[in-house]
């Protein structure tokens, strides 16, 4: 259970002088602690910590000059919800949940030896005029109230799926087949300049529908929340940077996650202490996200699912090094989302998503599932806790070759050495397409120019060549006719192109020299291959990005049969 405090009943004193005490009720693992408090005592233990976080302002002055400006019920309401939040941003805090001075404040029981140190703050503005001000409350001792790290366990053969908001006109939630689906992580939602969350014009509308749907398939879906993206971690290191814009962040995730009805948090930050798209980015992002995480885990509990979108590597430390020990994020995270895509991209021929079986050489990431694998388990990232991402999409390369370049194809089958390319690029190349609702991504551009319909309801006229130097969705591919299904659920060449398959990075490719086009993508081989490797490694499970770039369903159930059999 969430650690939670709610302030909904006060109290009135009249000793030594009328005050008000608020009843805190707050709830940790199931542990129901309820105390008094009043305002002023708020005040001390705010200025004993020197937290940076807010508490409703002062009124003295206010209600002296002009009693009647602020009535008594408007003062407590504000109170009630501003001590809440502030209370509730100290428990989910690292820094501050185990302090001395704030387990006092939470023991349990009444504050009638603390009276005497009644504050101007304390009384109503109705009676401030008959209020003779006291002395100095003391502080009250220990007691051992705070949040253990606990997290999801014992999922196996997960199948999730990204299910991005602009795909609600291809895909309606109303017309998903949940069944098919243990998650489905809806995205995006942005961090921005205030540290709460963006929100796209539909996206509210489209996550309700999503979750009324889900909700009434009785297929048990979880729906978790996907935050930030490739173009949407603009904010993400100042949201981190310190304890007040993490709370914040905090707020506004928990707030969503109730207001929605949600099974979780999903951050994707691309990438903590890296520039990724031109984002601002500091030494300390990740350690600072650590404390994002540990929040997050205090505010929602150990039942909520809280998962990350990952490269092949650890998030970088402070020396720009892939951080050597990932146990402390385990102990917060229920799943990272390997994105173990877009490797080449369009910068050479080469695999899409390799599978590979590559070596761990210290300080040479491997962009590849093998090399994540090792790389995340190396520095104590529990297999149990990974999900392996599977592209549905690959790219389009406007070349003559009949096979990837001869880097790539050293890189993907000798077993030992990385892709050829830059090394910052390559720790970082699983970054998710199409991030946000705000921004067309190039593929749409290329998908709008190539689908133009035709009179009385035929097939759209499509040409590989307007996805040249693009991403291509997997059922595009079909549609152009460079693949075709057949009857056993695969697919075959088609329309002058010839499919080709490179046994290093377990990937297949499409070729026609004619056409000056060479496609490299996922199919149901490769993908079956991937699950199994996932299997045999003792992985979660793994998801898909994005549900709605399949052929219907055909690479989606490929994976959750192989996942069960």
């Amino acid at each position: 259970m969430a650690a939670t405090v709610s302030i909904t009943k006060h109290t009135t004193a009249s000793k030594p002088y009328p005050h008000i005490l608020y009843v805190v009720e707050i709830n940790v693992k199931g542990k129901q602690t309820v105390i008094e408090r009043r305002f002023s005592e708020f005040l001390i233990l705010h200025e004993a910590l020197r937290d940076e976080f807010i508490l409703p302002p002062k009124r003295y002055l206010s209600t002296t000059l002009l009693p009647s400006a602020w009535v008594d019920d408007d003062l407590i309401a504000e109170r009630k919800l501003g001590l809440a939040r502030y209370l509730s941003s100290l428990l989910w805090s690292a820094e501050y949940r185990k302090h001395p001075l704030f387990l006092a404040f939470l023991k349990r029981g009444s504050t009638s030896d603390m009276r005497r140190g009644i504050s101007v703050e304390d009384v109503l503005p109705s009676t401030l005029l008959k209020y003779r001000n006291g002395d100095t409350a003391k502080q009250v001792g220990l007691d051992s109230v705070f949040v253990s790290k606990q997290v999801m366990s014992g999922w196996k053969n997960i199948l999730a799926a990204y299910y991005p908001e602009w795909s609600t006109a291809s895909m309606p939630p109303e017309k998903l087949d949940y069944k098919r689906f243990d998650i489905l992580f809806f995205g995006f939602v942005t961090p921005n300049s205030t540290s709460s969350l963006d929100w796209g014009a539909n996206t509210q509308a489209t996550l309700k529908r999503l979750v009324r749907s889900a909700v009434g398939s009785g297929a048990g879906t979880k729906i978790v929340l996907s935050v930030g993206g490739w173009e949407g971690s603009q904010w993400f290191s100042h949201a981190c940077s310190t304890a007040i814009t993490r709370m914040a962040l905090v707020d506004a995730i928990v707030t969503a996650v109730n207001e929605y009805g949600l099974h979780g948090i999903d951050i994707d930050w691309e990438f903590p202490n890296f520039k990724g798209v031109g984002n601002p980015y500091s030494p300390q992002d990740a350690k600072n996200l650590l404390l994002l995480f540990q929040a997050l885990r205090a505010a929602l509990g150990p039942a909520m699912i809280i998962s990350a979108a990952v490269g092949h590597s650890p998030w970088l430390d402070e020396d720009g090094l892939p951080m050597r020990d990932m146990s402390a994020f385990a102990d917060e995270l229920s799943f990272i989302n390997i994105m173990n895509y877009s490797v080449y991209e369009t910068s050479a021929p080469g695999p899409n998503a390799p599978l590979g079986n590559i070596i761990l050489k210290p300080n040479k990431p491997q962009t590849t599932a093998g090399g994540a694998f090792t790389q995340w388990k190396v520095a104590g990232f529990p297999p149990s806790q990974m999900l392996l991402g599977l592209p549905l999409f690959g790219y389009v390369f406007k070349s003559n070759k009949t096979g990837f370049t001869p880097s790539a194809l050293q890189a993907s089958t000798d077993g030992e050495e990385a892709p050829n390319v830059n090394y910052s690029r390559s720790v970082f190349r699983g970054a998710h397409i199409e991030v946000g609702p705000k921004t067309p991504s190039k593929d749409s551009d290329a998908r709008a120019k190539a689908k133009k319909t035709v009179e009385g309801g035929a097939f759209p006229e499509v040409s590989m060549a307007d996805w040249w130097g693009t991403r291509i969705a997997f059922k595009d591919i079909v549609q152009t006719g460079a693949l075709k299904k057949m009857f056993d659920g695969n697919y075959t060449q088609g329309d002058g192109y010839t499919l080709g398959w490179d046994e290093g990075s377990s990937t297949p490719f499409l070729f026609d020299v004619n056409q000056h086009t060479l496609v490299t993508f996922d199919n149901t081989r490769s993908l079956a291959a991937k699950v199994q490797f996932a299997k045999q490694n003792g992985m979660a499970g793994c998801f898909t990005w994005s549900l709605d770039q399949d052929d219907e369903y055909a690479l989606q159930d490929v994976v959750r049969s192989v996942l069960l059999e």
